[in-house]
């Protein structure tokens, strides 16, 4: 071991220190003052505890609370804080699983009695003296003998499973903070004070251990902690926004859906929610045709055996829904289209001369999702992909995903979502096809990333995710952020050089040789459901024109105007609105009320004045102001508006 370490700092300085030397040290001969504000370092890109010492040269950095990196030490922190806080206030308690969560954490707890909504404040408390007390963070190395005797005779039966799961030779980590401590990888802040006091604890829920619903069921509780006061306030106040556009409480005001426990994770859409749903649709299937694609529709159900060939019954075959039936076959209900659609490819010789393949499906797929997982529209078990598989030559790849892209972003910029975000996915450790396929799909798709890149001048952002592609394939994956700041994941772009193989399907190419084609798998909205609940959150209920299930309600406020309202409501529907009638003999504002809860975007009111001038009284949900216009000029103008996008481009190119 060399006695020596070189040390290279974020201004490109380098400096030797003695082997061993931690970053405490290092910092603290730095300046007391930037001591002071460090929290952690980070060696080579790794977060570390600032206490470790440094045993090879490296790159250095000094995390303070600016650094985007220390939040998650923050939280971490705070979960152990939380841990500690539970532990004092309810002993016998065992603490098993806490992990850092997107915008917070949580905390499982094995405890008899259920928490009640009076402990939050109690909890929240005692976090307060403990960060007070401003304990220092200390990590030790114990044998597994050690740890398990420890945790055992502190009644943590939990703990001593969790370190029988830890893999042999990696180091059993104990992280302390004055008396408590807990199993723990790290790494951690300095001390407990460095968490301050920008935290909340959320709520409590009901969880499996590990995540399993056949194991004991523990107490769940969540929190959130932030880097300072003003975004703890700015994320509270996001979720009471998040909160008024619950796309399931909209649901239920606008009358679009329900679910039943009964049928789990599928959707009962009523009238005007199945009329949302068809709306889009249609809008796609125009897209789609424009763009050159052809529709096609594959079987729900197929055999075991289709889905061993395709690698799904060994890569997927836990999110898959199987049937047995009397003659002793096994079949599968599909999770996705893919396989289908090559099927359907193979029907009849393909020329090089027939690529670009380009076929798609409003397909139904069932995928199994944990109960625990479920949430409304957004994560269902029975959905519609508008999904889309294209089948290339090699040399093709870059001009298909490109045109992809364009086709992507603009029926993006339709539904208002402008702000994206696009990752790489590579590939994952369970995956087929030989590594020299991925390495070439993986250099196909980060080419398009950056011509997209380049094309968008920078305003399109960009991430690679390491190890989150399909097992088929690498992806592009499409994120938009929403009104309120939200990220949603939603359209995919997947390059795929094993499926077509491993299924038979081929091409003559110009030297009368079989080719395998490459497969691109294509989705837009991806899930048809998830994207309805997303536009519900985004808009708030308040839909554009052109979406929305019900664009005008004709209401009278006298029963002298109810013919001319009939009138208005028939010429609504010739001109292609979506209209409906309130002749009830209930005053104007209840009425108003009323739709307005329902989010219907348009009120025609009328009474004898309207009818005897010919003219109506327009009132926008969310306005209290109302416009008196001529009965024609209204029908004109919500015909304009209620005109879809693509088709409104059409009218203006012709």
């Amino acid at each position: 071991m060399a006695d020596q370490v070189t040390i290279t700092f974020p201004d490109g300085a380098e400096r030797q220190f003695p082997n061993g030397t931690t970053g405490t040290e290092i910092v603290a001969g730095i300046s007391k003052s930037l001591l002071k504000k460090t929290l952690a370092m980070a060696l080579d890109g790794v977060v570390m505890d600032l206490a470790d010492p440094i045993k090879s040269d490296v790159g250095i950095e000094f995390l303070n609370r600016d650094d985007p990196r220390a939040l998650e030490l923050i939280r971490h922190d705070c979960a152990h804080v939380m841990a500690e806080a539970v532990q004092q206030l309810w002993p016998g308690t065992q603490v098993t699983i806490g992990p850092v969560i997107e915008d917070g954490f949580f905390y499982d707890f094995a405890k008899e009695d259920p928490f009640k909504p009076e402990d939050i404040a109690k909890i929240e408390k005692r976090m307060q003296q403990i960060i007070a007390n401003n304990a220092p963070f200390t990590k030790e190395v114990w044998s597994r003998a050690d740890t398990k005797k420890h945790f055992a005779a502190q009644g943590e039966h939990y703990k001593v499973e969790l370190v029988d799961a830890i893999p042999e030779g990696e180091d059993v980590k104990i992280y302390k903070q004055g008396e408590w401590l807990d199993l723990c990888r790290g790494p951690h802040m300095v001390s407990t004070g460095q968490i301050g006091k920008a935290f909340k604890i959320q709520k409590f829920a009901g969880a499996y251990w590990r995540g399993d619903a056949k194991n004991a069921q523990l107490q769940r509780i969540y929190g959130t902690a932030w880097a300072n006061e003003k975004e703890l306030k700015a994320y509270l106040t996001r979720l009471e926004e998040a909160e008024k556009r619950d796309h399931r409480k909209l649901g239920r005001e606008m009358d679009l859906f329900h679910f039943q426990e009964e049928a789990p994770g599928s959707v009962f859409w009523h009238d005007k929610g199945w009329d949302l749903f068809l709306s889009l649709i249609s809008y796609m299937r125009r897209r789609q045709q424009d763009a050159g694609y052809i529709e096609v529709n594959s079987p729900d159900m197929m055999d075991r055996t289709f889905w061993e060939l395709s690698g799904h019954w060994e890569n997927y075959r836990e999110n898959m829904f199987v049937s047995e039936t009397e003659d002793e076959r096994t079949f599968c209900c599909k999770p996705m289209n893919c396989p289908g659609h090559v099927q359907i490819y193979k029907h009849g010789l393909k020329s090089y001369r027939d690529l670009p393949l380009k076929m798609a499906e409003f397909g139904k797929v069932h995928r199994y999702e944990p109960s625990g997982a479920l949430h409304g529209l957004l994560r269902v078990r029975h959905f519609t992909q508008d999904d889309a598989h294209i089948f290339i030559t090699e040399d093709q790849l870059m001009k298909e995903c490109l045109a992809i892209n364009d086709l992507m972003l603009s029926i993006y910029k339709d539904f208002g979502f402008e702000d994206i975000f696009i990752k790489l996915s590579l590939r994952p450790e369970k995956r087929v096809g030989a590594d020299d396929l991925w390495d070439k799909a993986e250099k196909a798709l980060s080419d398009v990333l950056d011509e997209v890149s380049k094309r968008s001048d920078g305003n399109v952002k960009t991430a690679i995710n390491p190890g989150e592609g399909a097992f088929y394939g690498p992806k592009l994956e499409y994120v938009l952020r929403d009104a309120i700041g939200r990220e949603w994941q939603c359209g995919t772009t997947q390059v795929d050089f094993n499926l077509a193989e491993r299924l038979g399907a081929f091409y003559i190419d110009e030297k009368s040789e079989k080719r395998t084609p490459v497969l691109i798998h294509r989705a837009m909205f991806g899930s048809l459901e998830r994207f309805a609940g997303i536009l519900i959150e985004n808009f708030a209920g308040h839909l554009p024109l052109w979406l929305s299930p019900l664009q005008a309600v004709v209401c009278t406020i006298v029963s002298d105007a109810d013919d001319y309202a009939r009138d208005i409501h028939d010429k609504l529907r010739s001109a292609g609105l979506k209209s409906s009638l309130d002749l009830r003999n209930e005053k104007i504002n209840y009425k108003v009320r009323e739709h307005s809860l329902a989010k219907v975007p348009v009120l025609l009111v009328v009474g004898k004045r309207e009818a005897d001038e010919g003219k109506v009284s327009i009132r926008r949900l969310g306005s209290k102001d109302q416009t008196v216009v001529d009965l024609d000029e209204a029908i004109a103008m919500l015909s304009a508006e209620a005109t879809a996008p693509d088709l409104k481009r059409k009218a203006t190119a012709t």
